[in-house]
């Protein structure tokens, strides 16, 4: 192993501290290497993203971390093959409490090709495996014990397979062929997520990035909507300028319109837009991985003071929630100030549950802190520095079928937090004003 590989395994108490530079803005960056300025350093996130794990795997009760979901697997290795194996459960990676590196085992050619170009890898941590393919290979054709044996040796080798070993999501067959081994079985997720809660400089300018991409497709938005264009048009131009622009995935864009707003049914369909409509849009999709979560709301040509009213109130609402955000208050705090479920025409906070509501972002959708009535109140969390979040509000209009839909994404700095969604949303957008 040459010194420059050697110096990439390394875990060191600065790749653990976050470097945040409060003072300057968030740099919007584009997505280019160059040799003039310092940008994104993914080797520097890879050493990050490690050394986090393996710190919150350290501090729990596991000798181990067994991790098949995607999100995971790309955090602790930097490996990623395509969204299309996002449900396939067909990778998996192994972290021990004594090792340095992980081991992933992945599909067919990828394991190879990871050892010409992943040289933060190991080379002989580059497996090639293959379980059931969510069933579809018949466990008792043996892959899935073939496997399970495999994994057990290697927890042998480390020391630590009397331990506890921390699993995420799993094919139950799997897991049986784990437990027959003797193998303590035990809820990983938890550990992955308390690592993945903070997030480095570097994944910090990605997350602004993939939000920066989402204010350019809003302006695209704002341009296009009128009468006669559908949903699903949206959808497809939204679509369209963010794979130009460099997005990985585009997960979701969904895209209500008048009488649609209310209930909000999260989709979208074929309706065509027609004068007056209230309409709001979800854009979710990833840079490198750092996803979107964030709704804005506009008017084809006019509005009525209900509509104008209900946005008022979405926008009063989510105000009040970002300046409680700062670093030690609780997440009972900040949903303090959501309006209560029958407040807004719901009969209780679960079937109200995504409305009023905060989320963190990162390799996932949904990550820490999840805020809202439903579980907040009652279990309060810290909100830390370097969190990122989503945090949304939703109003329903007077006239029983509009509706207001306002996102705002934050970043949770040292003495408050900053926005990093910048397309305009202190009042309501008006699209081709007639």
């Amino acid at each position: 192993m040459d010194d420059l590989t050697r110096d990439l395994h390394k875990i060191t108490a600065d790749d653990i501290n976050p470097r945040y530079k409060w003072d300057r803005p968030l740099p919007a960056l584009g997505i280019m290497g160059v040799d003039f300025e310092e940008r994104v350093d993914y080797r520097r996130m890879h050493r990050y993203r490690l050394g986090r794990a393996k710190q919150a795997l350290g501090k729990s009760e596991c000798g181990a971390l067994l991790v098949f979901d995607v999100n995971n697997i790309r955090y602790l290795t930097s490996t990623k093959i395509g969204e299309w194996e996002r449900d396939k459960i067909s990778r998996w990676a192994l972290l021990t409490q004594t090792s340095d590196d992980p081991i992933i085992w992945d599909f067919g050619s990828a394991a190879v090709h990871h050892r010409l170009y992943s040289p933060w890898l190991k080379p002989e941590n580059c497996k090639a495996g293959v379980l059931g393919l969510r069933g579809t290979i018949q466990p008792s054709f043996g892959l899935m014990a073939k496997h399970a044996k495999e994994i057990f040796g290697l927890l042998k080798d480390a020391g630590v397979e009397k331990m506890p070993v921390g699993i995420d999501i799993i094919e139950p067959a799997m897991m049986f062929e784990l437990q027959k081994l003797g193998l303590n079985i035990v809820d990983g997720q938890q550990i992955m997520l308390e690592a993945r809660e903070i997030k480095s400089a570097d994944e910090i300018h990605l997350l602004n990035r993939a939000a920066a991409m989402v204010d350019g497709a809003y302006d695209l938005v704002n341009e296009k909507l009128r009468p006669g264009v559908r949903e699903n048009d949206i959808v497809a131009m939204v679509n369209e300028f963010l794979y130009r622009h460099g997005s990985d995935d585009v997960e979701a864009v969904n895209a209500i319109s008048g009488e649609r707003c209310n209930p909000h049914p999260h989709n979208f369909t074929d309706r065509m837009i027609r004068p007056g409509d209230q309409a709001f849009f979800d854009i979710l999709q990833s840079f490198m991985g750092y996803r979107t979560c964030y709704y804005r709301t506009f008017n084809v040509g006019r509005a009525t003071p209900a509509q104008h009213d209900c946005y008022k109130k979405a926008r009063e609402w989510i105000d009040l929630a970002i300046e409680r955000i700062k670093p030690g208050v609780t997440t009972a705090h900040i949903c303090e100030v959501f309006p209560k479920a029958p407040e807004f025409g719901f009969p209780d906070e679960i079937s109200a549950f995504g409305l009023q509501f905060a989320h963190g972002l990162g390799l996932a959708l949904h990550e820490r802190p999840i805020i809202s009535r439903v579980i907040s109140m009652e279990h309060p969390t810290e909100i830390k520095e370097g969190m990122v979040f989503a945090i949304e509000t939703y109003c329903p209009a007077t006239d029983g079928a509009s509706a207001a839909r306002i996102e705002e994404e934050v970043v949770v700095t040292d003495k408050g937090c900053r926005l990093i969604s910048l397309f305009p949303a202190e009042e309501l957008p008006i699209a081709n004003r007639y």
